[in-house]
């Protein structure tokens, strides 16, 4: 069988990949690897040249049909391809595991350490030896037998626990919908979720609305439906998702799933010798300690929480001015926010649309940044791909083509929700001297078109997409040739989010918002008028969304770092501890938050989701060089693109961002960007 997750092209022959062909290749991959690992591991003086290279090589090869296997998993999942996925992830964590417990493997990458050559090699070739003689403690290299078997399993349960609570997430999410007949239950929807309501109705062969819990379904509902009855009834299904209550009470409870991940998150801890799992999240951040993630976190809580009650109490008193409500309920908030939004700024998500067709915005973020970091942008019309609504791109310079990109903007069927970018290859330099360059899936959930009108998007989604963007020039844009740090591979996890949400900015400023914004119908510029609302809505409830993202990071970091065998905290109780500490808005009961919260239970993020708020420190920092100098400063640009972007993993984040900025981040930019900059003085 010709199986083309065997060949070895740059860009995935995905119309020939086939569910059959993923067991086999991982399969004759593991065994090809293993047999040659035990050669590479057993050499008297191993050097770069016969260790790190080959073994290089292997990871690159295996990576480069795990990418492919894993992503179609996410975008176009059904009952075959899920099981497929399983076995093949459960042989993938057994061989992570051994590998990174083959001490005769680590003792080979220590002499190279301590060889006198080293010191000739390059600063990434030194940090990738550094991260995976690290990575091989981690992984339980210096235990006794006992204790390696133990780890293991431990690897293997967890890695099944994490993908049984995703697929119970997309599982409840896909099975509810609400059939709607007559249109006046959905009095107040805009005319986009209306085709969209409609649209779903057809795809399952019925009459009339069908509204689901996908985002583009779901948030148009909350946001805008007069029906207070329909909110409170879509609410309840959104956020009891695989949980004990709701409309499919225990059906895909993730209850018992994540008790079991975090007691096995804490053994795996101990065993390597951390208190607890929050410990060992920090071993490869920047962060240095628990105690200086639960400051900047209470800092940050403390600064931007008098804003956000202050906000809410505003909300409350419009409602009941407005419309006589006396109490607001968690199914109120969006409604009524949106309501107050309208009367404030004279401006609303959906006013908007018009202006953001989904060409006109992918085109006006390739102006962006083409322009800001000298590149050119155009579509590979003959690449294969797994969906009809699929592109594929290449970006060159001076001719020369440095990376490649898939983008899949539009929820579908079978696809998880969410949006995320993902390696499908590393850029690196094999041996042979030749050069692999990157490739990125960029995937977001987008209302798709319906008929002849095309996709509208929202502002929010603008900025939704420039920041897996920001991601992908992250991993595309990088010069590194050693694969283990080259674009986003040994990137602190605190840091990865450096690129995507300071690429946000453009989303805000009058000059690249001229390349971004085009009327669907008029191809006019978004008027001044719109624009000046735009601008003065940004922080609308910033205060509000701040504490809101602070009692997620919390909820998790204080999840991990205070778990207790003896007595495990129920993450429902923790989330309330945590709530009445922090949140500003009531939530009800029933409310099952952490049973669909796959950043930490399912995604990379354990005890690491304050990530998102230390690189937005970060972000805010950068771009206000930028605002010095200029938003498309051809200089300002360079700086952050030879810093940050081409130099992957290769350094410590601290001293690359020290680098550009000339100093480390103040956390003033954020909060002034936030609007909160009296909460600071």
């Amino acid at each position: 069988m010709n199986n083309p997750l065997l060949s070895n092209d740059l860009l995935p022959r995905f119309e020939h990949v086939r569910t059959e062909h993923m067991e086999t290749a991982i399969d004759q991959i593991l065994s090809d690897n293993r047999m040659q690992i035990q050669q590479l591991a057993t050499q008297e003086q191993p050097t770069w040249d016969t260790l790190v290279q080959p073994m290089q090589s292997l990871d690159d090869r295996l990576n480069n049909a795990w990418s492919v296997i894993s992503h179609l998993n996410g975008v176009m999942n059904n009952d075959e391809l899920r099981e497929v996925y399983k076995r093949c992830l459960a042989k993938l964590t057994e061989y992570g595991t051994e590998l990174s417990q083959n001490s005769t493997l680590c003792d080979a990458y220590k002499k190279v350490s301590e060889d006198d050559a080293f010191s000739s090699l390059s600063e990434a070739q030194q940090k990738a030896i550094h991260n995976t003689l690290r990575d091989f403690h981690l992984g339980g290299v210096d235990l006794p037998e006992g204790q390696k078997r133990q780890y293991a399993d431990l690897s293997r349960e967890l890695s099944e626990l994490t993908s049984r609570f995703s697929d119970n997430v997309l599982d409840a999410t896909q099975h509810w919908f609400k059939h709607i007949t007559d249109a006046e239950e959905l009095k107040g929807l805009p005319e986009s979720a209306l085709d969209g309501a409609r649209q779903a109705a057809e795809q399952r062969d019925l009459e009339g609305y069908v509204i689901t819990l996908d985002f583009p379904s779901f948030h148009p509902v909350m946001t805008y439906c007069d029906n207070a009855a329909l909110r409170r009834e879509v609410y309840e299904a959104f956020v009891t998702r695989a949980s004990d209550v709701g409309p499919d009470g225990g059906t895909w409870d993730n209850t018992p799933v994540m008790a079991e991940i975090l007691k096995r998150r804490h053994q795996m801890a101990q065993l390597l010798g951390f208190e607890n799992y929050a410990e060992r999240s920090l071993a490869t951040k920047m962060a240095r300690s628990p105690a200086e993630v639960m400051a900047f976190l209470e800092e940050l809580a403390q600064k931007s929480r008098p804003m956000a009650e202050q906000e809410f109490a505003d909300l409350k008193a419009f409602a009941k001015e407005h419309s006589g409500v006396g109490t607001l309920e968690a199914w109120d908030i969006g409604y009524y926010s949106e309501k107050m939004s309208q009367d404030r700024y004279d401006i609303s998500p959906e006013t908007l649309r018009p202006w953001f067709p989904v060409n006109r915005v992918v085109d006006g973020l390739f102006a962006v940044t083409e322009r800001l970091f000298d590149l050119n942008i155009e579509q590979v019309e003959d690449a294969e791909t797994w969906h009809r609504d699929v592109k594929a791109y290449r970006i060159s310079r001076s001719g020369e083509a440095i990376a490649y990109f898939y983008l899949d903007l539009f929820a579908r069927k079978g696809k998880r929700g969410g949006a995320w970018m993902a390696d499908c290859r590393v850029r690196w330099r094999n041996l042979r001297g030749t050069l692999q360059l990157p490739v990125a899936f960029l995937t977001c959930n987008f209302t798709p078109p319906v008929g002849d009108k095309p996709a509208l998007l929202t502002h929010d989604e603008v900025t939704t997409l420039f920041h897996e963007f920001g991601h992908g020039l992250h991993h595309m844009l990088t010069k590194v040739e050693v694969a283990d740090v080259s674009g986003i591979n040994g990137v602190a996890w605190d840091a990865v989010e450096l690129p995507s949400q300071f690429l946000e900015n453009w989303c805000w400023n009058p000059e690249s918002l001229n390349l971004i914004a085009r009327h669907y119908e008029t191809g006019e510029p978004l008027p001044q008028d719109l624009l000046d609302k735009l601008l003065a809505a940004k922080n609308f409830q910033a205060g509000m969304q701040m504490v809101r993202q602070l009692e997620f990071s919390i909820f998790d970091f204080r999840l991990h770092s205070e778990f207790k065998p003896v007595s495990p905290v129920n993450p429902l109780d923790m989330h309330r501890e945590v709530r009445s500490e922090i949140a500003v808005t009531e939530t009800p009961e029933f409310n099952r938050f952490p049973n669909a919260f796959s950043h930490i239970f399912a995604g990379g993020y354990a005890a690491g989701y304050y990530s998102y708020k230390w690189a937005e420190v970060l972000a805010a920092d950068a771009f206000s060089l930028f605002e010095e100098h200029g938003i498309f400063d051809p200089e300002t640009g360079r700086s952050f693109l030879e810093n940050i972007l081409e130099r992957g993993g290769s350094q410590e984040p601290m001293e690359l961002f020290k680098a550009f900025r000339g100093r480390e981040p103040a956390v003033d930019a954020l909060l002034r960007q936030c609007g909160i900059v009296t909460q600071a003085a």
